[in-house]
């Protein structure tokens, strides 16, 4: 055990050997805390502390099984199993497990999960009779959360006029009949959701003396990780169970606290010295994780917040290389400049995919970064969700454009026929089948000669095959004239496929609407990259292609050696070597949605702080001049979290812009153009004529009629050295990755090349809008 302990600082030896008492851990970024909490413990039962008599709770199973491996290795895997460690709701369920007839529950209650009580809350709102669009099951579920998550029993829910007010204001006055409905449901059927687990188990504490007093002799040792991501019910079991012996320990960073739309109070950690008599407090400082320029740089940002507790992260590390921040025109060169400065880096420094980290406010902002990585043959992976192009709704759209293309794609068609709902239900669709079966034609087909076949189908359901029918041959015949931005957003809004996902107000549902955003702006930086294709206009069949194409190099072939790809929130606790933290504007990150109080702005705040800490080596912050939303372009600004960093940490890769904000209340195109032709010098008030002005010098004049017109067909775009190309040359295309120049023709605007690429095939381009790089 002592070879454990001479490994720690001082810092970190201290709380270990601390043995008594309540105390808290202040744990800054990469300080070591895990390694702090498992020796503690491994201490603990050295000292001769049953194992049994131990509570360790944690926010993640893969974080109880790191730290049970680690104590396993220094005291045995044996003791280790006796320990009582695990998330809040694996812990809690084993006690209600044992406990539940108390209760009235079965000693084998089923746990609901998310889907399962969307269900029975979606079956009590039609069993009312409730109108979906007012009553939404998402939303009210996340408000029935919400009251179990701060000890709002349905009992409690009925005595508090404030919350029955507040729900009537908001067009829900039946709000606590569904609630109460929902838990009577819960209970006849056996089951608890996940919140239950909590909330049975304060029910259980505070109904029961006696059970109380059972497990406070039994957990006399109890250790909480990332305490200052608790909610209310969980600091008040965590109360009430360490209340007699008081051997509670509790280790976070207030920095760090980024949870609070989970229902996390920060407040709990703020004010753990307030809820315990003689608290110890042990500040773990030293950050082995990232240079001293990053730490540095993260403790200017978090010192703006007003609300923390006091703090000194330093480091020993070098002081490493300054972060750099660079500015893009759009968020399309922004992931270009991100996947070139990894290509770069990789080749330079000898480094792996792995070592490098991309991460972002939003999940939308993912499909930017996907299209360059993809262009660049850079393979990554998404964290905490699917590919961008994989998402449902993505999904959903591409489906409808699949059969703008090819009606006859039948896993297509079964996908969307019925969705947004239609009225064309499964007994219609099995009799499609087999009619097509029957006759060897597409259901499609099937589908438009549906009076010639007899179906056995009522008119109405005829009609409504037939109205799908035209709905698409409508969409084909807006195909032949449109490029694929402007098919596509005719379809998802005509599908009513957006009017769908506007039902649910849920930030999960307002995540899907920002992803359709995204789609329709990747289809606005691919029609504008079209343009330097012989022959291409940026028309929907050229798109859907590319898109097959991105989805057929996006399977997963369990390599881990893969650029990540996560939002900020699911980076913490994780470190790279490099990362990339993009999208860095004003109502991005920090995000507009959140800005409202300063409570709010201070958690975006720390949210940048754990987004700067994951990085070791090298930090980049990245942002664009310009987004695409809703196919619009619209301007951007650096965000302010940019600003708030000193000056000394920084490397500017790109002029850094003035440090003022301007939005203009007006446009100022209503004022017109200033015709400077017709401007005059007025007369001085003095009544003095203005001095006559000296003649011209003709030396100094220059030779007008010397200069040359520009020959009409002299190139006009940004590439003005095609000259430079040749045959065999070997280029690299910010889009179509590497290629061999196999022929060059024309002249001027009109000079093409064809380029047999490595990936794509052989494209001819034009070179007045070509961007390529010759490496060979």
């Amino acid at each position: 055990m002592q070879q454990y302990i001479s490994q720690l600082n001082e810092a970190q030896r201290e709380p270990v050997l601390q043995k008594e008492g309540p105390m808290i851990i202040i744990a800054g970024a990469g300080s070591g805390k895990t390694r702090v909490l498992t020796i503690r413990i491994a201490y603990l039962m050295q000292q001769g502390i049953d194992a049994f008599n131990i509570l360790s709770l944690t926010f993640t199973n893969k974080a109880a099984r790191e730290m049970k491996k680690r104590i396993s290795d220094i005291v045995g895997s044996g003791e280790a199993k006796n320990l009582w460690m695990g998330t809040f709701h694996s812990v809690f369920a084993k006690i209600l497990r044992s406990e539940a007839a108390l209760l009235g529950y079965p000693s084998n209650f089923t746990i609901y999960d998310s889907q399962d009580s969307l269900r029975a809350i979606s079956g009590i709102i039609k069993e009312m009779q409730l109108d979906r669009d007012v009553y939404k099951p998402k939303q009210v579920l996340g408000r029935i959360s919400n009251f179990k998550n701060n000890l709002i029993t349905v009992k409690a829910y009925f005595k508090d006029k404030e919350l029955q007010e507040a729900d009537a204001m908001s067009k829900k006055p039946r709000m606590g009949e569904i609630y109460e409905k929902y838990v009577e449901k819960c209970f006849k059927s056996g089951a608890m959701d996940f919140d239950d687990l909590l909330l049975k188990t304060n029910e259980l504490l505070t109904r029961y003396p006696e059970v109380l007093s059972k497990y406070q002799n039994r957990f006399r040792y109890i250790m909480v990780d990332e305490y200052q991501d608790t909610n209310h019910s969980q600091y008040l079991i965590v109360r009430a169970l360490s209340d007699k012996f008081q051997n509670i320990c509790v280790v976070g960073d207030d920095a760090q606290s980024i949870y609070a739309f989970r229902g996390a109070n920060i407040n709990n950690i703020l004010n753990f010295q307030k809820d315990y008599e003689g608290v110890k407090t042990f500040k773990l400082e030293q950050n082995y994780r990232s240079t001293r320029n990053i730490v540095e740089a993260a403790n200017t940002i978090i010192d703006k917040n007003k609300i923390k507790l006091d703090k000194i992260v330093w480091t020993a590390n070098e002081f490493g290389p300054k972060i750099k921040v660079h500015r893009s025109m759009t968020d399309a060169e922004e992931g270009r400049f991100v996947a070139s400065t990894i290509f770069e880096q990789k080749m330079q420094n000898q480094l792996t995919n792995g070592q490098f980290a991309i991460l972002y406010r939003t999940n939308a902002q993912s499909r930017a970064m996907e299209d360059a990585l993809r262009k660049r043959d850079i393979p990554y992976r998404i964290y905490g969700g699917l590919s961008f192009y994989q998402r449902k709704e993505i999904k959903d759209v591409l489906c409808y454009l699949r059969l703008v293309i090819n009606p006859k794609d039948e896993e297509a068609l079964m996908r969307v026929i019925n969705y947004p709902t239609r009225g064309i239900g499964d007994t219609t669709l099995e009799k499609l089948v087999v009619a097509a079966n029957h006759y060897k034609r597409s259901i499609f087909e099937i589908m438009q000669n549906i009076d010639k076949i007899d179906l056995k189908l009522n008119a109405g359901t005829k009609q409504k095959l037939k109205d799908f029918v035209l709905m698409i041959l409508s969409f084909q015949a807006i195909d032949q004239n449109h490029d694929a931005f402007y098919v596509t957003e005719h379809v998802a809004k005509k599908t009513g496929l957006i009017q769908e996902l506007k039902k649910d107000a849920t930030p999960e549902g307002m995540a899907k609407i920002q992803n359709i955003e995204e789609l329709l702006n990747g289809l606005k930086d691919f029609i504008e990259g079209q343009k330097e294709i012989d022959g291409a206009r940026g028309a929907l069949a050229e798109f859907m292609e590319d898109v097959a194409l991105a989805t057929d190099l996006d399977k997963d072939t369990n390599d881990e050696n893969r650029v990540a790809l996560m939002t900020i929130h699911l980076a913490k606790g994780l470190e790279f070597p490099h990362v990339f933290v993009v999208g860095m504007e004003e109502d991005l990150f920090p995000s507009a949605m959140s800005m409202s109080t300063r409570s709010e702005l201070e958690e975006e705040r720390r949210l940048f702080y754990v987004a700067l800490t994951r990085a070791e080596h090298q930090a980049y912050l990245t942002y664009s001049q310009s987004r695409y939303r809703w196919g619009k372009l619209t301007d951007s600004e650096p965000s302010r979290f940019i600003e708030e960093i000193d000056g000394q940490f920084l490397e500017y890769l790109t002029p850094a812009e003035s440090n003022y904000r301007y939005n203009p209340l007006i446009d100022k195109d209503i004022f017109g153009d200033v015709d400077k032709s017709k401007m005059r010098l007025s007369k001085p008030s003095s009544g003095i004529p203005p001095k006559k002005m000296a003649p011209k010098d003709p030396k100094l004049e220059p030779s007008v009629r010397k200069l040359k017109p520009l020959a009409a067909n002299a190139p006009s775009g940004p590439n003005l050295f095609d000259n430079n190309l040749a045959m065999g040359n070997i280029v690299l295309h910010e889009r179509f990755g590497k290629g061999q120049i196999i022929s060059i023709e024309g002249v001027g605007a009109d000079k093409k090349a064809e380029i047999k690429f490595e990936v794509g095939g052989i494209k001819k381009l034009l070179l007045r809008f070509a961007k390529l790089d010759v490496i060979g």
